[in-house]
């Protein structure tokens, strides 16, 4: 992958006979290049010319072995920013909002810095289903109310907020995708095999919610659609079809490894055995509605269960 010999090189690819034509491609920008962002990287492939921001320079190498041109910058300090202004046509958004406060500086700094000088047609910001809060199953479409309960959800919806604003000030193709548990057998912690080696008690089914998952394949593969196919402003549920209480979950994993059941126990027993993360998710329950992302980003999921998914991580 040849270097850039300016940070604002790219900026007049869009101009006839400017550059070579290897500068014509789509330029995509990863934001938040973890492992989702690495599967989108590779579902494209040399299709586009592939960017990616890193805060770490220890990534430098690995990004560019994988044909990734990587631009280390902080999104916690804008300045670093700077190299990134005009560079991408097409943005993916996966980073989160910080642990703390009630906005999200990081969408903020980003959305400023691609404001200026930039060619961006399409955004797509990975958002969470935790902007919902808890439904008390109800099957959730895209248009429900928000009600996030977590200060971790109001974050997000500050972020949505600010896409949303990006895409209708800028003339830009800005879609939310709201993600809710992602798993995929060869991601860290990709699977509940850990958690029932360790014996972590589940709800009992009076007390049960509603989850939902999507593989990071899948996920993948909606970032890309929504790039080039999402509707200017709209919001899509990312998840597959799968309908299981989160005890059900466990209980299905376990029989497919050939491990023991988790043990299940009532709330009140709950809320003094497992941390307050655990306990922020079986608060909620919620079913999500994902005809939208199959009618109008035509993604046909290749995993369309979580059992389906999990089979492919059995050893």
């Amino acid at each position: 992958m040849p270097a850039l010999r300016s940070p604002h090189a790219l900026l007049y690819a869009t101009r006839s006979g400017a550059l070579p034509a290897r500068f014509r491609r789509e330029r995509v920008l990863l934001v938040g290049c973890g492992d989702v962002g690495l599967r989108v990287a590779r579902e494209l492939g040399p299709r586009v010319r592939l960017l990616a921001l890193t805060s770490q320079t220890s990534r430098v190498a690995e990004l560019r072995a994988l044909g990734i041109t990587p631009l280390v910058g902080n999104l916690d300090k804008p300045a670093s920013l700077k190299r990134l202004s005009g560079l991408a046509t097409r943005v993916v958004h996966m980073a989160p909002p910080p642990n703390s406060g009630s906005e999200d500086p990081r969408t903020r700094a980003l959305l400023q810095l691609l404001r200026r000088r930039s060619p961006v047609q399409s955004l797509v910001y990975g958002s969470t289903s935790g902007v919902y809060g808890d439904c008390q199953g109800e099957l959730v479409s895209e248009n429900r109310t928000l009600n996030a309960a977590t200060s971790r959800a109001q974050r997000r919806i500050d972020a949505e907020q600010r896409v949303r604003h990006f895409g209708r000030v800028g003339a830009v193709q800005a879609n939310i995708l709201r993600i809710p548990g992602i798993y995929a057998p060869n991601r860290e912690g990709g699977t509940p095999r850990e958690r029932l080696q360790k014996g972590t008690p589940v709800l009992q089914a009076s007390d049960d919610v509603f989850t939902n998952h999507i593989h990071a394949d899948d996920l993948a593969r909606a970032c890309i659609a929504a790039l080039w196919r999402g509707r200017p402003g709209r919001v899509y549920n990312v998840n597959d079809d799968t309908c299981l209480k989160m005890g059900d979950y466990f209980d299905l994993a376990a029989d497919l490894y050939g491990l023991p059941r988790p043990p299940r126990v009532p709330r009140a027993t709950a809320n003094a055995q497992l941390p307050l993360m655990l306990l922020s998710f079986m608060g909620e329950s919620r079913r999500m509605d994902n005809t939208r992302l199959k009618a109008e980003l035509r993604v046909a999921l290749r995993y369309d269960t979580v059992e389906q998914g999990l089979m492919d991580a059995k050893e």
